[in-house]
């Protein structure tokens, strides 16, 4: 008996072995076409509750570093750069009593669009498209403590270094990438892309942005010790969002056109593989345990759960209307 318990255990720690019931954690979405924020058990593999943003729709979200508490900044109902609402303040749900506990005010139409939270000093840094800056809150009481002017409009999008010094944000419409000194609050350098770019990450070790053309399917790869773009990936066809993996080896592109996630070989910054995933993919999370990538494709509502280990679509996850923004929630 205790020789077959010796070797369950080794079988069940090789590499492949389903650990899904080892997961520790919840999967959050932004649905924007139901103004949901969904709830996502990793291990059951389904949406398991949902709250009402309320107002208009909230594409993206971040969670706080305890797990509790999600942030979802509430956008307009229209795409970047047409008329339509603007979106002026950011719900904040509690996760566990699935509410929907306060909301900041932004003071006026701002199209809040992503948050994320600085490891530095613990407050949320928003993308406010129609201030071409970024805002700063505070999440203990919801206040506005400052901005950070990016230079641009339609900066929707952002990424911030390890160390919370420093931001990157993709500005749409300018097809430009500011470079945001955080500490100092100041705009450090602008970036030329293209006519029009799409979503922002960072690798590992902060040396690279990655920034998708929307008028040509490539990527650009830009080195973050001179901002200037670097090299160009070529794609199957034109990107959208992007994500490292945690070991740092490789980046997963979503390829909305092409119904497929491009695996970048980041020693090399050529595509090693592509994967076929349900109509537009957009955004991409790589769980903290580096066995799993999300992908949310927003046509189908549907998550894809990419093994990082084989390569391949383990399972689809119906979540809500038009799914785009992920978080994981400790």
């Amino acid at each position: 008996m205790i020789r077959l318990l010796c070797v369950l255990t080794l079988v069940m720690s090789l590499p492949g072995y389903p650990q899904s019931s080892a997961v520790k954690g919840l999967l959050v979405v932004a649905n924007k076409g139901d103004q949901t924020m969904g709830i996502i058990d990793p291990v059951a593999g389904r949406q398991i509750a949902t709250v009402a943003v309320g107002g208009v729709t909230g594409h993206e979200l971040t969670v706080s570093t305890d797990g509790r508490t999600v942030y979802v900044p509430v956008y307009g109902n229209s795409g970047v750069g047409s008329p339509g609402t603007d979106g002026s303040s950011m719900a904040v749900i509690d996760i566990g009593g699935r509410r929907v506990m306060s909301r900041t005010d932004f003071g006026h139409g701002v199209r809040p669009h992503c948050v994320l939270v600085n490891p530095r000093d613990g407050l949320l840094y928003v993308t406010a498209e129609l201030d071409n800056a970024v805002a700063i809150v505070d999440p203990r009481d919801g206040r506005i403590v400052g901005s950070i002017p990016t230079g641009q409009p339609e900066s929707h999008m952002l990424a911030i270094t390890r160390d919370g010094r420093r931001g990157y944000t993709s500005n749409v419409g300018p097809g430009t990438v500011s470079v945001l000194d955080l500490e100092a609050r100041k705009t450090l350098a602008i970036i030329p892309i293209s006519r029009k770019a799409q979503r922002i990450s960072l690798s590992v070790d902060d040396r690279m942005a990655f920034t998708a053309d929307q008028t040509s399917p490539r990527l650009a790869v830009i080195d973050t010790s001179t901002n200037q773009v670097k090299q160009w990936v070529s794609l199957p066809a034109t990107g959208y969002g992007t994500a490292p993996t945690r070991d740092g080896r490789w980046l997963l592109v979503a390829v909305p056109k092409a119904g497929k996630v491009a695996v970048v070989d980041l020693r090399t910054l050529l595509v090693a593989r592509s994967i076929d995933v349900p109509s537009s993919p957009q955004e991409v999370l790589v769980r903290p345990d580096n066995q799993v990538a999300y992908v949310s494709c927003d046509a189908s509502r549907q998550v894809a759960e990419i093994s990082l280990s084989e390569w391949k679509v383990n399972r689809l996850i119906e979540a809500g209307k038009g799914v785009d923004g992920l978080a994981w929630a400790p």
